[in-house]
């Protein structure tokens, strides 16, 4: 009888020496992306074996953060979720939903340090006073794409891509009358040509830090200079310079399929720019006006971070703290960074992949990168975090159509998007108040 009980004592103790704390982590990543997260929990699960992180597939970024808001009320939330950039507003609101990165780190006694952060990258997911709320994950940024094949044939030096827009829009009108459909296109009307175009000329989207300082905030993006820059493109659009391509990420088949010559599109494509391409093409900064004073400043974010629901135990918290310091680690960011396009969201990671001469090859992913860190965040170019930011670029998109259609003037339609846009932050406000 002895012997059975001691026998029984050391397989409890086994048991207990081999349990596991796992966790969930539901995400929207597909393709390639979707491998390499769960590549990455992969190397995290089998780096320790007291606990597991289990990535989950939840559809779109919208789809993933609707089932995590679900869940919650619900009761049966993950402990970690990926939402994309423009929920982060909606994810701050709802306070008693979230646990803090900043605090989760604090409550398990890791060695973190929220300063090894790429400074925009950081500022976007952190209160106005420096505390991180969420963890950087896949970080992008929008970049100026170019066919060097295209500039040769039109008599452009393909190592000198157009900086200014000035020179941009010549340089678009040679690339048509070289005989291309073209000159150039862009995805994203909303987040390249109005959030990155107002942050790289430090000149303000909205009010109040570009909401990062409270829910009290108003769009004004409809000053002169972005009404200049959407007249020069809405004029180019009717001598067929300038083609639009849809929604979202849309016109990228108009690039990669050589019909205009210059594009516009997130460092998080380069992979399927370099998959799709059948000719030479370059990544350059986005074009600034020189006539703005202190352009260019840095662009700003997309992608998105995760984030961690309350009420899960205190042993989930702890797998979930481990798992972030894991991810952080400069070898670990530069594998995601090299096998996605997606930004390192770290000094040191960005530091490591450039001392392995991984930029001489692909160059453009550097390209973005320094764009990022041009200079030091301003309140104008931290990044925009709004609520509703997804209705808000709906009806930018709209709008835009409209303009280019004829059925609004350009100071018209900047003017409709500023106060549609303005009545969405009302309705905000006023639920989350």
């Amino acid at each position: 009888m002895k012997r059975v009980i001691v026998l029984m004592t050391v397989l409890c103790m086994a048991v207990g020496l081999y349990a596991q704390t796992t966790v969930e982590f539901w995400h929207a990543m597909t393709g390639k992306n979707g491998e390499m997260v769960q590549t990455i929990c992969d190397q995290f699960n089998a780096s320790q074996k007291e606990y597991k992180v289990v990535p989950v597939y939840k559809g779109s970024y919208v789809d993933t953060m609707n089932a995590g808001i679900a869940a919650f009320r619900a009761g049966q939330a993950p402990a970690i979720i990926q939402v994309y950039e423009v929920g982060t507003a909606t994810m701050m609101a709802a306070k008693n939903a979230i646990k803090p990165v900043y605090q989760l780190m604090a409550e398990n006694n890791m060695k973190w340090d929220p300063n090894i952060y790429i400074p925009t990258i950081k500022s976007y997911y952190s209160t106005s006073d420096g505390r991180m709320l969420s963890m950087p994950f896949n970080s992008s940024t929008a970049v100026m794409y170019y066919n060097k094949d295209a500039f040769r044939k039109a008599g452009l030096d393909p190592e000198k891509p157009p900086v200014t827009w000035p020179e941009f829009f010549e340089v678009a009108k040679k690339l048509k009358a070289s005989g291309m459909e073209g000159g150039f296109s862009t995805n994203w009307i909303s987040w390249i040509q109005l959030e990155n175009f107002c942050a790289w000329h430090n000149i303000p989207f909205g009010t109040r830090s570009n909401g990062f300082d409270g829910l009290d905030t108003t769009l004004v993006f409809n000053s002169p200079i972005t009404v200049r820059h959407f007249q020069n493109i809405y004029d180019l659009s009717k001598t067929g310079v300038f083609i639009y391509g849809g929604r979202e990420n849309k016109a990228n088949p108009l690039f990669t399929s050589g019909r205009v010559g210059m594009h516009f599109e997130s460092i998080g494509g380069y992979g399927n720019m370099k998959a799709n391409c059948k000719f030479d093409f370059g990544v350059a900064r986005l074009p600034y006006y020189p006539d703005v004073p202190g352009a260019p400043q840095n662009s700003i974010i997309g992608g998105a971070s995760l984030w961690v629901f309350n009420g899960r135990p205190a042993a989930e918290y702890k797998t979930v703290a481990e798992f972030f310091n894991f991810i952080s680690k400069p070898e670990i960011q530069s594998l995601w960074h090299k096998a996605t396009g997606y930004l390192p969201v770290t000094q040191a990671a960005y530091e490591l992949t450039k001392s392995q001469g991984y930029y001489k090859d692909n160059p453009g992913l550097e390209v973005a990168i320094k764009q990022l860190t041009n200079k030091t965040p301003t309140p104008n170019s931290m990044g925009v975090r709004f609520g509703n930011m997804p209705i808000i670029r709906e009806i930018e998109d709209q709008i835009w159509e409209d303009i280019l259609s004829g059925k609004i003037s350009v100071k018209a339609g900047l003017d409709k998007m500023v106060s549609e846009g303005n009545k969405t932050l009302r309705e905000f406000e006023k639920l989350y108040k």
